[in-house]
């Protein structure tokens, strides 16, 4: 089942999106709410009569008009109000790659446990515009990663029974302005202001019964669903960013594992994959100075667009706008 929330005369509408087109929620069934915040609330008990409704439009069984048709729609975020919004740090490759670019060993409790930061839940936005303030241009990035939204209410769960508490998969863009994010991790706490400005989900949420036919194993020595999907950036049509779902070394069940040792999870909570292996300017631009002094760097720039793409999770495109201001917290720092 894939589900989409898109602006329907400037409120917000959660959808079916079935071969190209949207079936309003609320429409094709009442016993359906229009939005995703309380369709993760009664997740265990409605998800089957959403996707009953799925099965029978695209059987014939029902044939309502379409509300929508999702190329022209104005879509938003799938989850437009996270409970919260975690992001994990799951691969590998790309941590070893930037300590390597930073010369320095890798962390050796990588390999031990995962982690995750809090994040500005606030801040998710869907494709679209990106807003940006002076500061974030000062080496402003993206980051490719998949994220899940989480569909019960769980505490202590173990990694074994985890995948069970994921309604669904997305796309997540985790914008980063380095400068800041550099700065204020200096001094041992973040990143906060550095990643507060912009976390990019969508462009729909897409049911884990999708991607049966993409499951692989994990990794060695870990728990829980893994997928074999190709996940790729480009930015203004070129692409610069490749990678791979599979390559994950911490599974999500295992970052809900973390997550919910002496908590609660709850619906609507977002939890990121952290970046891919070459996900991010960050690790690009270290990497190819490392190969070549002359290497010229990288960073978003007004007016870029920034599409991501994972497979079976769609395609979700951003333009960076710059706010028409010149107020700077960096010039603001006291000598």
């Amino acid at each position: 089942m894939k589900l989409v929330t898109y602006s329907k005369q400037g409120t917000e509408q959660l959808a079916l999106l079935i071969e190209g087109k949207l079936y309003d929620t609320n429409k094709v069934n009442d016993q359906l709410p229009n939005n995703m915040a309380a369709l993760l609330h009664d997740w265990e008990m409605l998800s089957p009569i959403a996707r009953n409704a799925e099965a029978d439009i695209k059987a014939g069984k029902a044939t309502p008009v379409a509300d929508a048709v999702y190329s022209a729609a104005s879509i938003l975020a799938p989850v437009t109000h996270p409970t919260s919004c975690r992001d994990g740090y799951a691969f590998r490759q790309h941590v070893a790659a930037a300590r390597r670019n930073r010369k320095v060993d890798m962390i050796a409790e990588f390999d031990e446990y995962p982690i995750f930061y809090f994040t500005n839940h606030n801040a998710i936005q869907g494709p679209g515009e990106i807003v940006c303030m002076p500061d974030h241009f000062q080496k402003l990035d993206f980051e490719l990663e998949a994220s899940i939204v989480i569909g019960k209410k769980g505490r202590n769960i173990k990694a074994a029974d985890a995948d069970e508490y994921i309604a669904g998969y997305m796309i997540m863009n985790d914008m980063s302005a380095r400068t800041l994010q550099m700065e204020e991790m200096s001094l041992n706490l973040g990143p906060a202001k550095g990643k507060d400005f912009s976390t990019v989900i969508g462009p729909m949420l897409v049911t884990p019964d999708e991607l049966e036919a993409y499951k692989i194993p994990a990794k060695p020595n870990h728990v829980g669903n893994n997928y074999n999907l190709n996940m790729a950036c480009h930015v203004n049509g070129v692409q610069v960013s490749s990678g791979n779902m599979g390559d994950m070394d911490w599974t999500f069940a295992e970052i809900i594992e973390r997550c919910a040792y002496g908590v609660d999870i709850l619906p609507g909570d977002v939890i990121g994959s952290g970046t891919v292996g070459t996900g991010c300017f960050l690790e690009l631009n270290g990497t190819g100075l490392l190969n070549d002094p002359n290497y010229k760097v990288q960073w978003l720039q007004p007016n870029d667009v920034v599409t991501m793409e994972i497979d079976g999770l769609g395609l979700l495109s951003n333009t960076i706008i710059a706010e028409k201001t010149d107020w700077s917290i960096l010039g603001l720092k006291k000598k």
